[in-house]
């Protein structure tokens, strides 16, 4: 299937969004703390970090399942869209999620954008929207 063919998105775009999505993530994850807090006693188990790492794998899966992009993305016209499919996969998203780790710490895999190679996916950026 062919894939809507927007300009590819400059390291400055995607390094902005990405501290837009940083901070409503540390948002979430104050709120997604103080949830579960009283529980755990103020103790950090291993088990209340996994927790806090489905909370973000979920708003990043979830975002870009549903419409592709983030709140941070949306600010920058920036899109995600699979490269083999009209729609983002479940599975592309994941992968992409575990990549994008594994890109950050080498920094050259985030420059070269190892997770969207892997997960077959790309980010695109969208026109402006006319005015009415």
């Amino acid at each position: 299937m062919l894939v809507e063919n927007f300009p590819k998105i400059s390291l400055l775009r995607r390094l902005v969004a990405i501290f837009y999505d940083t901070l409503l993530l540390f948002s979430i994850l104050f709120f997604a703390a103080g949830l579960v807090q009283p529980l755990t006693n103020g103790k950090v188990s291993i088990l209340y970090q996994l927790y806090l790492f489905l909370v973000c794998f979920l708003y990043f899966a979830i975002s870009w399942k549903r419409g592709g992009q983030t709140i941070g993305m949306k600010s920058w016209r920036i899109k995600l869209q699979s490269t083999t499919e009209d729609a983002v996969t479940w599975q592309q998203v994941t992968i992409r999620f575990f990549m994008a780790i594994i890109s950050w710490f080498t920094v050259i895999g985030f420059i070269l954008t190892w997770h969207d190679s892997v997960s077959n996916t790309q980010l695109v950026l969208l026109p402006h929207k006319k005015k009415k």
